[in-house]
């Protein structure tokens, strides 16, 4: 399988896994093209129903790691939290199916848009983040997960020094070496001074809980400007509930553009940055030496996020990696110099 084809399931495979549930006759079998190449996923129409088969990926199917995932989810549910049912096997107990070191989950199919940035759609993913927030604010388990986030993470410094090489065979770079180092440079600068803006205002102090991690619009639908399901719960870490609402109000805000990331404004979407934050705060409050550094977050944020699959393999998807630098860099300058001002018209 090379990597751009999409994994799928075989034949005998799919039978397999679908003798461990009792959805009642099978009507139609579809595949679902969204999502990790690496996770095969169908929709199946059967008698009780309309539910979503997947296989985990590798390095996302360990057993320990997605039942703590079910049974977070399995919370929320609890608490009338808008995501998919997860769809137990024909013996009642159990939320995965493991054959042959594979591991396979189903859920209940919801019927949704994709984020249209309409101002309700945008006030709801905030007032929702803010309900995560606070169903889980106790939410305690045996098995805790990852604390390592994008704030102070010594693997983005790590990123930003091996770009220069990952990057250097690229096109837009020859002749151009001096100026992509400069961006580089200025990155690790920003980066390095919100971390430290952060650390100042007592990160260390600040109390964890259980957050998303990954919470842009891909990972929800919408119906009547309402989120209807969040439906990805892999990035489920203990940190500072700011850390979320600051990637939250990032991805929600941010204005991307055509193929070419040069002719993608620096700006942010004030408008919708304020429709989330207050949907946000209808929710969870936000204490006032934490809103104050939520810029710099938002920094960290998008830097990590824009360095990772650069420093792996010299691209961002299909973007190449210098010019979608530059534009970063021009994102973060505009959050250097309007951050103040966007935050202290919120506080």
């Amino acid at each position: 399988m090379t990597n751009r084809s999409r994994a799928e399931f075989a034949p005998q495979e799919l039978a397999a896994v679908l003798s461990h549930y009792d959805i009642g006759a099978i009507k139609t079998v579809e595949k679902q093209l969204k999502g990790s190449r690496r996770s095969p996923k169908v929709v199946i129409d059967a008698d009780r129903g309309r539910f979503l088969l997947k296989r985990r990926a590798r390095g996302r199917d360990h057993p320990v790691k997605v039942a703590f995932a079910h049974a977070v989810q399995l919370h929320l549910l609890e608490r009338d939290f808008p995501l998919p049912r997860l769809i137990p096997t024909a013996n009642g107990e159990d939320t995965m199916v493991i054959i042959d070191d594979r591991l396979y989950e189903m859920f209940e199919f919801v019927r949704g848009n994709v984020y249209a940035r309409l101002p309700g759609e945008t006030h709801d993913a905030g007032r929702v983040l803010g309900s995560f927030h606070r169903l889980l604010a106790d939410y305690h388990s045996d098995w805790v997960p990852s604390r390592l986030g994008y704030h102070n993470a010594s693997i983005v410094q790590t990123n930003l020094h091996n770009i220069p090489q990952t990057v250097a065979k690229d096109d837009s770079v020859v002749g151009h070496e001096s100026e992509m180092l400069a961006t580089v440079s200025g990155l690790y600068t920003s980066y390095t001074t919100a971390c430290d803006r952060v650390q100042e205002a007592g990160f260390d102090s600040w109390p964890d809980q259980l957050v998303h991690s990954d919470w842009h619009p891909g990972n929800m639908l919408f119906a009547d400007e309402r989120v209807c399901a969040v439906i990805d719960y892999d990035s489920l870490h203990v940190l500072p509930a700011v850390t979320d609402l600051a990637n939250g109000l990032l991805q929600f805000s941010i204005i991307g553009g055509a193929s070419d990331p040069r002719s993608w404004p620096a700006e942010l979407d004030v408008e919708r940055f304020r429709l989330f934050w207050a949907g946000y705060n209808e929710q969870f409050d936000v204490p006032p030496d934490r809103a104050k550094v939520i810029t710099a977050l938002m920094i960290e944020a998008l830097i990590a996020e824009a360095v990772a699959p650069i420093a792996a393999t010299g691209s961002f998807g299909r973007i190449e990696g210098f010019r979608f630098l530059q534009m970063i860099a021009r994102k973060v300058k505009w959050l250097e110099q309007n951050g103040p001002d966007l935050m202290k018209d919120l506080m």
